[in-house]
């Protein structure tokens, strides 16, 4: 990514197209000319604004190394913990080999300090995904970046595209992301100084110092450079570990083409709304001047920003500018279908998860288990299961399948394939997940909080096993 934030499309093709819905291919030493990607975690100092805050990175870049591929092909990169803790990386969104997933106790052993681990996979399937650390509270600090997958055989026609990470920032500035969960344990009630409110119900658990746009606070937005008529496509991905985000483009409609990388029935909208964990892709044709990009944080009165410019001497609008289209028409679930290749088959039976929370307010449930007593939802290889996701707390809870993608399923319709649902509270949806990656999988929110609080259980293929009890604990 270069300082527009501009992605080549121009990806050299080293493999063949896996076709959308195949199992991923096993892991395999990459071929002797593949690139590695060096991604140094380690602690570091970062610019935001005015400000300077300590942190932990890849490379000393938040967000960390653009990684690019093409689908198909193979990635190889090399994790050096120069942390003072344990770490791991996951690829959020791939259908990976599940020795490469990073998840720690469950289908990999963390990396120590000081220790390297090389990750080696294939990326089956075109689309916008991101990586990140799955060890504690590190998701909340700096270590995530984007991986984005090219499709070589691309039907959407567009210009030039950029790349859009969001994130909710307090790392350096108000403590650490383990200090702050240690205040949320030490709470007995939702207290509102604490936590923030949205239509709907709670949306977060924080009110964040700030929210950034590819590291960069509203005071030093980040800008997207291009020319008038110029059809761009945005690739937006949700790092954040607390905060929804309702995004639009001053003075733009956006036609929303994928969800989660895969693509959807285009439907043109004003605003959507992206959970923790999500990623949306829309495309624009760009007028004539500067714009406001902005992610209002959903329910904390607050938002990241950054400029769309395509006349260099247009006034760049300001940070706090009224955006319209945040009060328009808003994405809805239901607006969005899969197109049909990519339809799963209708599920061999059904299972209820519910989203609970136990009294004292801090611990948050999967069918009444926490993480160290996990539900377990069994499935065999090759079979559709139906989960519905009842949400009986009173926060939004995005969920995230590891391994897997999903099909929303409605009244009357299919919906669109992802990994990553944002569930309101009081509601239900319905997921179909067809059991083609054996493994034993997470299966958690991605509110950071939630999780490292209880919420996270697994999808797993035939029985318990030893090894998979002994792993989980």
């Amino acid at each position: 990514m270069d300082d527009t934030g501009n992605v080549s499309r121009r990806l050299f093709v080293t493999g063949l197209l896996a076709s959308l819905g195949s199992a991923p291919a096993p892991v395999s030493a990459a071929p002797a000319h593949a690139h590695t990607h060096v991604l140094r975690a380690r602690p570091t100092t970062i610019t935001l604004g005015k400000r300077k805050a300590a942190t932990w990175a890849y490379e000393d870049k938040v967000p960390g190394p653009l990684i690019q591929a093409t689908a198909g092909t193979t990635v190889r990169a090399r994790l050096v913990n120069g942390l003072p803790a344990d770490t791991t990386i996951h690829w959020h969104g791939i259908r990976i080999d599940p020795r490469m997933d990073g998840a720690p106790g469950y289908t990999q052993a963390p990396t120590r300090q000081g220790g390297t681990f090389d990750y080696v996979f294939t990326v089956p399937d075109p689309g916008t995904y991101f990586y990140h650390s799955h060890v504690g509270m590190q998701n909340d600090r700096g270590l995530y970046g984007a991986l984005i997958v090219a499709d070589p055989r691309e039907p959407l026609g567009y210009d030039e595209e950029f790349t859009v990470v969001l994130d909710d920032w307090l790392d350096g500035l108000a403590g650490t992301p383990d200090d702050a969960l240690r205040r949320l344990n030490a709470s007995t009630t939702h207290d509102d100084s604490i936590r923030s409110t949205a239509l709907g119900g709670v949306a977060g658990e924080l009110r964040h110092p700030l929210y950034l746009v590819n590291g960069r606070p509203p005071e030093t937005p980040m800008t997207f450079r291009s020319r008038p008529g110029k059809r761009v496509r945005f690739r937006v991905i949700n790092a954040a570990a607390d905060t929804a985000f309702r995004v639009a483009l001053g003075g733009h409609r956006m036609t929303v083409t994928h969800t989660d990388g895969f693509p959807c029935r285009p439907v043109t909208v004003d605003t959507f709304i992206i959970g923790m964990g999500e990623r949306y892709d829309f495309v624009v044709t760009l007028d004539a001047g500067a714009f406001p990009l902005v992610a209002a944080a959903e329910g904390k009165a607050a938002r990241a920003f950054a400029l769309v410019r395509t006349a260099r001497r247009a006034v760049a609008p300001p940070s706090d500018a009224k955006v319209t289209q945040l009060d328009g028409r808003m994405l809805t679930y239901q607006d969005l279908d899969a197109r049909p290749a990519d339809h799963l088959p209708r599920p061999a039976k059904t299972t209820t998860v519910t989203l609970g929370m136990r009294p004292s307010g801090n611990e948050w449930t999967l069918n009444g288990r926490m993480t160290g007593d996990p539900m377990r939802l069994r499935v065999d290889r090759g079979e559709t299961v139906r989960i519905v996701l009842d949400n009986q707390s009173p926060m939004w809870h995005p969920m995230h399948l590891h391994g897997h993608t999903f099909q929303l399923r409605f009244a009357n319709r299919r919906g669109p394939r992802k990994d990553t649902v944002n569930i309101k509270p009081r509601e239900r949806l319905n997921i179909d997940v067809l059991a083609d990656n054996p493994g034993e999988w997470m299966f958690h929110c991605h509110n950071l909080y939630h999780q490292e609080q209880g919420m996270m259980g697994t999808l797993g293929y035939g029985p318990a096993t030893r090894r998979a009890a002994t792993m989980r604990h």
